[in-house]
């Protein structure tokens, strides 16, 4: 058993070995939405995220043979920079481009949305690899459907902080049963406050948020610390009851996800429940890695030196250290 736990904490440190020299990341999308009024005329709402460690300088590119009629009218709300239009488009949008100028310098997503007069929509998440698209055919739902499930998976892959929580979590819980237990009070914790901010019945600032997101990982260190001297305490003995009260608080960070995006009421109750089976999706996909991992380095019996052994707990509460000392600058 003890064995077992060494290769888990070190199969841990493996799977997020950039995040030593890395910056976590909170994907926050931006949102394009193109309303048609006439043949030629479209209400543009463009909302670009805000708040986090790392300004996310992009914008939307004006196709060509279109101009912006009513630039500038822009507005600062939480999470993200809203800029209302309207653009003029001789001959419609068929066949033009939409393109988001710098995306493919950050590791941001923007969901496009064009809404026909007819009734027609488009909808493309533009990734930084591909930033631009032509539109000219309308997006069935099943392809707006794996948008926001996409936007889930890799909101939980690229908050590289949410990762590190639950890799905390693994190198205390050394139980399986104990373990499913933990990580389903982890889940259930944060959709609750994901449905709750998505719906807008409760919000948190961001930057306070991320700090105390900061805090939950910083408070798991000396707990591993304490599983190395072979101590107890509460959170050792009961880590479902600890996973489940940060995951309350890691709940508000996953919905900056969907929140400042502004998505139509209609669209809310769909995105919301893909993008939450995506988050549980890339975090089971996290867990599973670990365990499999752990189960092949047991099999060929290998024996760690000591300070490869400690290597994740040094991880998990040296970040967590450094993000709640950069984030409390940024208070």
């Amino acid at each position: 058993m003890l064995r077992a736990f060494w290769h888990r904490m070190l199969v841990s440190a493996l799977a997020l070995g950039a995040a030593g020299a890395a910056i976590a990341h909170e994907m926050r999308p931006g949102f394009l939405e193109l309303r048609e009024s006439d043949a030629t005329t479209y209400a543009l709402l463009w909302k670009r995220p805000t708040g986090g460690e790392v300004e996310i300088r992009i914008a939307p590119v004006v196709p060509d043979g279109c101009r912006l009629v009513t630039p500038d009218q822009q507005q600062l709300t939480p999470g993200a920079i809203v800029v209302r239009g309207t653009l003029r488009c001789p001959g419609g949008l068929a066949g033009k481009t939409i393109r988001i100028a710098g995306l493919e310098t950050t590791m941001t997503d923007v969901l496009v949305r064009v809404q026909h007069a007819d009734g027609r929509v488009e909808s493309r998440l533009l990734r930084p690899p591909d930033p631009a698209f032509t539109l000219g055919a309308a997006t069935s739902g099943s392809s707006r459907a794996l948008s926001y499930l996409q936007l889930g998976v890799q909101h939980i892959l690229l908050g590289v902080d949410h990762l590190l929580f639950v890799l905390g979590l693994l190198l205390i819980v050394r139980e399986r049963w104990m373990l499913v237990k933990t990580i389903s009070a982890f889940t259930v914790a944060h959709s609750i406050t994901l449905a709750i901010a998505t719906l807008g019945y409760a919000s948190a600032p961001l930057v306070p948020l991320n700090a105390a997101i900061a805090l939950s990982i910083l408070f798991l260190g000396p707990e591993i610390a304490r599983v190395w001297r072979g101590e107890s305490s509460f959170t050792i003995r009961h880590p479902w009851v600890v996973a489940f009260a940060f995951g309350l608080l890691h709940g508000f960070g996953f919905a900056s996800g969907l929140t400042a995006m502004g998505l139509p009421h209609s669209e809310i109750p769909l995105a919301l429940l893909l993008f939450n089976v995506g988050v549980e999706a890339g975090q089971l996909a996290f867990v599973l890695l670990v365990l499999l991992l752990e189960r092949a380095f047991s099999q060929l019996q290998i024996v760690w030196p000591r300070w490869v052994q400690l290597l994740p707990g040094y991880v998990v509460g040296s970040l967590g250290a450094y993000w709640t000392m950069q984030r409390m600058v940024l208070l």
